[in-house]
């Protein structure tokens, strides 16, 4: 058995993985995703996803190389029509179509979309749905926050831009 398993992990040391961000903070992915300065985004939702990204991200509106500008849909649609012509379920669907710029050239460097959903239950109490509609609303907007800074770094890491 370890004859075969020898010569698996030398194939797997040849694969051609490499940590995304290598070198931690000083590394070329970290220290470009530093250099990215968030545009404001219109709205609740538009606050959120901002706040959301510049946690992530950090305020790099000081040393900027690039502008991310993002645009969203927020929807929530009703679904599942109980006996009483009332809606027993929703779906929040929210979706972001982002522009990642190169403030230097003007030109776009990303233009790519995310987007999730998720299922609520409407319940008798208004204040109890109307709080799982911003909490679905919260935790999208950090999913699809995590989406678009994961597609950001790798296009950085795919063409070597950094900060």
């Amino acid at each position: 058995m370890r004859f075969l398993v020898l010569p698996l992990l030398f194939l797997l040391s040849a694969c051609g993985l490499s940590p995304m961000y290598a070198g931690g903070g000083a590394g070329s992915v970290a220290t470009g995703l530093a250099a990215v300065s968030v545009s404001a985004i219109p709205g609740q939702q538009g606050w959120l996803m901002r706040d959301a990204l510049v946690q992530r991200l950090g305020d790099g509106s000081a040393s900027a190389r690039y502008r991310l500008d993002v645009r969203l849909d927020d929807q929530l649609d009703g679904l599942g029509l109980l006996g009483d012509d009332t809606i027993g379920r929703e779906r929040r669907t929210l979706r972001a179509r982002y522009r990642l710029v190169d403030l230097a050239s003007g030109e776009t460097v990303l233009d790519a979309t995310a987007g999730s959903d998720a299922g609520i239950d409407v319940v008798s109490s208004e204040y109890a749905t109307i709080a799982a509609e911003q909490t679905a609303l919260e935790n999208l907007t950090r999913e699809v926050a995590d989406m678009i800074i994961t597609n950001v770094a790798l296009k950085m890491r795919a063409t070597g831009q950094t900060g």
